[in-house]
């Protein structure tokens, strides 16, 4: 990988917040190293126990601020960062964290369920929500993603059935009106790469990633298991014991008991026309065609555009 400023700077700053207290200086010394992420949207790098995350260009500074100081109230749940405020690099904002160790790709019958519905259940309990937080982004990223595919591959065969399914959403779950619940904390991306192990490797589980942290529907946060369950992409065992034990937690997206899709409907649906839309355009960018998981997601597509979802009576069409 050739280093770029933004790179070079973002493993000098790791470095330097790892040595703390006693800069090894200009010399190399033994820690482990590596680039954990390097996206248009995330630049993330390792040194020894600290990570340094470049955030996405059109990061605002104030909103960011607020989502940290919201992880520094609840180290229960979210990972605190190692510094209160975001720090300018080649026009990029950094945060500064320690590391934990992730959830292991390799062993999905591991794959913490359980504790990732515990923690949702803790956050999306916050009282007080702490204030000014912006809304949480969830439905603004759906709303780029199939933006991108409008832009990237308006004529690629999976695309009608994408924008078909959009259409039948609410406004609220396209970003074009508020949300309707703006009073409950959610993480606003979850899925089990947002859970890490701290102190590592052993530790409690917590939430990662604050980028899309706000207030809005907790329902969105269950949202992408759901999705993916409906598309029968998650064994039904894994989704019941996640939302056996949301529930168990008293978590307020779902009723305690009962059926839960009339709450987790339009989310569903939403994290499905998303992960469809990105899965088409970077087949499309790869040249290549729609693996069995993609081609899945836009065959569930299909099927929504003929069903009209179940509208919760709160929400904003």
């Amino acid at each position: 990988m050739t280093a770029t400023p933004l790179l070079a700077g973002l493993t000098a700053r790791a470095r330097a917040q790892a040595h703390t207290g006693g800069t090894p200086g200009p010399t190399p010394c033994s820690c482990g190293a590596a680039t954990l992420a390097d996206r248009a949207d995330a630049t993330v790098v390792r040194h020894a126990d600290t990570v340094a995350k470049a955030h996405a260009p059109d990061t605002a500074l104030d909103d960011l601020t607020l989502r940290l100081t919201a992880a520094t109230r609840l180290p229960e749940v979210l990972l605190p960062p190692l510094g209160p405020t975001p720090t300018p690099l080649h026009g990029r904002l950094v945060t500064c964290w320690p590391y934990g160790t992730p959830v292991d790709p390799e062993r999905p019958d591991a794959a913490p369920w359980e504790e990732a519905a515990t923690l949702l259940a803790l956050l999306h309990r916050t009282t007080p929500v702490p204030p000014a937080l912006p809304p949480m982004r969830g439905p603004a990223k759906a709303a780029l993603a199939v933006a991108r595919l409008r832009a990237t591959a308006p004529h690629h065969p999976a695309t009608p059935a994408v924008l078909g399914a959009w259409r039948t959403l609410p406004a609220w779950a396209r970003a074009e009106a508020p949300m309707p619940d703006t009073t409950t904390l959610c993480h606003g991306d979850l899925h089990l790469g947002q859970l890490v192990r701290h102190p590592a490797p052993h530790g409690p589980w917590r939430l990662i990633d604050v980028d899309d942290l706000g207030v809005g529907v907790p329902a969105w946060d269950l949202a992408r298991p759901a999705a993916w369950y409906a598309c029968g992409l998650l064994p039904p065992d894994e989704w019941t014991r996640f939302l056996d034990a949301y529930r168990a937690a008293a978590g307020p997206a779902v009723p305690p008991d009962g059926d839960p899709w009339p709450a987790l409907d339009v989310p569903a649906r939403a994290l499905t026309v998303q992960s469809a839309a990105r899965a088409t355009a970077k087949a499309l960018a790869e040249d290549r065609p729609l693996d069995e998981v993609e081609q899945a997601l836009v065959d569930a597509c299909a099927r929504m555009g003929s069903v009209p979802p179940q509208l919760a009576r709160t929400s904003t069409t």
